[in-house]
């Protein structure tokens, strides 16, 4: 796994803190303190893996001595029924981690799980398919990275990564080619420049700007394919907006480069894994 150990532990310990807060008025008042118990996670549904690291830390942070036995590793598709994993260690400990412990791995796994839908469907034509910004707080890199676990790319971290000039800051500046040049005197040279169009106007005139991408906001699909013809390869083309399972493989056939998704990360359902104790 890509993410550094101190940055997911931050999160974890993060969400310890506000699930348990003093004590667990159940578990620590049920169950013995010695008690050890075996327990797994199972798939409900068939998709794709991710956060299966995450998650498992979340059990090791309140049981080092915890013994984990992984099937899959995050990535891998699975099918209904299959055990993902299997661990043994300290029952309290085990009972505090499952909530915190399936709430990532059930969200990092249904964002890979879509991403994965998205990539299947987009096979063969030249398109990449992307997140966006749309993340949840805090939560960022674990989201961007299952969408990589699903086969797809990722777009700029935050705001430092590139400068996006959207509808906003070309309005409020006073034109693409007025923000354009104002933002290359001042902006270094590892810097890339994105701008959002409307309109085939707007598209020409920021390829006339030699910006690094275009893109195609809310556009049809013939309007696409036809700033496909124009570009004609000198910039990236981005489709964004209203992109959905039903029609991302006409955008994608359109000759477009990137096709970024929002709906990755800010609206994707949990994909189902259940934790089971070993009788």
């Amino acid at each position: 796994m890509l993410l550094l150990p101190f940055y997911v532990d931050d999160i974890i310990k993060t969400a310890l803190t506000e699930d348990i807060n003093y004590i667990d008025s159940t578990a620590d008042l049920l169950i013995p303190e010695d008690s050890i118990s075996e327990a797994y996670f199972m798939a409900k549904a068939d998709g794709v893996v991710a956060g299966l690291e995450v998650a498992l830390r979340v059990f090791t942070i309140l049981d080092p001595e915890m013994k984990i036995e992984c099937h899959f590793r995050d990535g891998d598709e699975v099918k209904y029924g299959d055990i993902i994993a299997q661990f043994s260690g300290h029952t309290r400990l085990m009972l505090k981690a499952e909530r915190t412990a399936l709430n990532i791995l059930q969200h990092m796994s249904g964002i890979a799980t879509y991403t994965h839908k998205c990539v299947e469907l987009v096979k063969g034509t030249n398109a990449s398919i992307t997140d966006t910004r749309k993340t949840l707080p805090g939560l960022r890199a674990l989201q961007k990275y299952a969408v990589t676990a699903g086969g797809g790319r990722n777009h700029r971290y935050n705001l430092t990564d590139a400068a996006m000039l959207k509808d906003n800051h070309i309005d409020a500046y006073g034109g693409i080619t007025a923000a354009v040049t104002a933002l290359r005197k001042k902006a270094g040279h590892m810097l890339q420049i994105e701008v959002e169009t409307r309109n085939l106007d707007e598209v020409r005139e920021a390829l006339a700007c030699g910006v690094d991408v275009i893109m195609l906001d809310n556009m049809d699909c013939p309007t696409m394919a036809e700033a496909v013809r124009i570009v004609d390869h000198r910039a990236k083309l981005e489709a964004s907006g209203n992109v959905t399972m039903e029609n991302i493989r006409e955008v994608a056939e359109t000759g477009v480069d990137i096709i970024s998704l929002g709906a990755l990360t800010h609206s994707v359902k949990a994909f189902d894994i259940s934790m089971k104790w070993k009788k």
